[in-house]
């Protein structure tokens, strides 16, 4: 680990925004950097429910979760699901190649320092966090398995119906 990200890990712990993000809590704010270097604003226009999502290029359910991931962004975006994929890799060009196998028609984000996931008290790849328009955590979910998209899709749909 760079010694930069480990000062930055440490301060976040020691500022007390590393705390576990618990459902009903305030999602802490979003650090990372669009591919444009723009930061990612995680209160953002008319969304109703946003899926954070944390991922890396060595992450084989990532690999799984990324064609889903598009697939409830195009079928759910314009009922007010937002998705931000936050990657956690330390060169971007793992990344790239990533998203160039995996195309993501949804918001990307680099965090190479890692302060975001850290926010989030992130342990496994895939974590998503869902955030309502509110800006508080309405689900944390670890990991990822085909066999429980068909739940988490009813539960987008479920936050989404709740929303209006």
């Amino acid at each position: 680990m760079h010694l930069r990200t480990t000062l930055s890990i440490i301060l976040l712990f020691a500022s007390g925004l590393a705390q576990a993000v618990d459902v009903g809590a305030s999602a802490p704010p979003i650090s990372a950097a669009s591919p444009s270097g723009a930061k990612i604003a995680l209160a953002n226009g008319p969304a109703k429910l946003t899926y954070v999502d944390f991922w890396a290029s060595w992450c084989g359910p990532c690999k799984q979760s990324f064609p889903w991931l598009k697939a409830m962004h195009e079928k759910y975006a314009k009922d007010g699901l937002r998705v931000v994929a936050i990657n956690v890799d330390k060169r971007k060009t793992d990344a790239d190649k990533f998203l160039n196998q995996f195309s993501a028609p949804f918001e990307i984000g680099f965090d190479p320092e890692g302060l975001t996931p850290a926010a989030y008290s992130v342990k496994a790849m895939p974590t998503s966090v869902w955030v309502d328009r509110n800006g508080k955590v309405v689900a944390v979910h670890r990991g990822f398995r085909l066999e429980e998209a068909a739940a988490l899709e009813r539960e987008i749909q479920k936050r989404l119906a709740e929303a209006k």
